[in-house]
């Protein structure tokens, strides 16, 4: 089950489902249609305790990972964090600088994080300032990393029945 947040608006729709060519009878893009095969999604407002207590009804049914990128903290305020959900569960923390550190704080985006972690001084031509890529490397790098952790992780767990928490940074990533 993928479960999708909004923490802006209700309304607010997964882009994926607007791309490219649309099917005039839904509405919805050619390009959801494949990534989305087969998918059960939900908006859930986390703001609200609804929305929370919703979240944790369904992490004691039948969740097995957890993948979030929120700043270090933000799911434990909501207690939604890995002490508060069963042990098993297996999570995927993407954030700019890790969960911890000393900019662990501080929000992070592709853009931001690769010039911090110096890819972006690799890039471009000796004589003029830094290129931005034409992917997001960073967030991309990061979210690669993430997945092979959880992959790591649930095979751990089908020995120890435990779960872990997989710490992937931009920066590092």
């Amino acid at each position: 089950m993928m479960i999708t947040h909004s923490l802006t608006h209700s309304l607010v729709r997964d882009p994926l489902r607007h791309l490219r060519d649309l099917d005039p009878n839904t509405g919805t893009s050619l390009w959801w249609r494949t990534y989305g095969r087969n998918r059960q999604c939900i908006t859930v407002d986390l703001r609200k305790e609804a929305g929370r207590d919703l979240i944790r009804q369904i992490a004691h049914g039948s969740v097995d990972v957890v993948c979030e990128n929120f700043r270090p903290g933000v799911m434990e305020g909501w207690r939604l964090g890995p002490e508060d959900l069963p042990g098993n569960i297996v999570w995927s923390r993407i954030s700019g600088y890790g969960q911890t550190g000393p900019k662990a704080q501080f929000p992070g985006y592709a853009s931001v994080c690769e010039a911090n972690g110096g890819f972006r001084s690799l890039n471009g031509y000796p004589d003029r300032p830094p290129v931005r890529p034409n992917i997001s490397l960073g967030d991309s790098l990061a979210g690669l990393h993430g997945a092979f952790g959880v992959v790591m992780a649930l095979l751990e767990r089908q020995k120890s029945g435990r779960g872990q928490v997989v710490d992937a940074a931009i920066t590092e990533s």
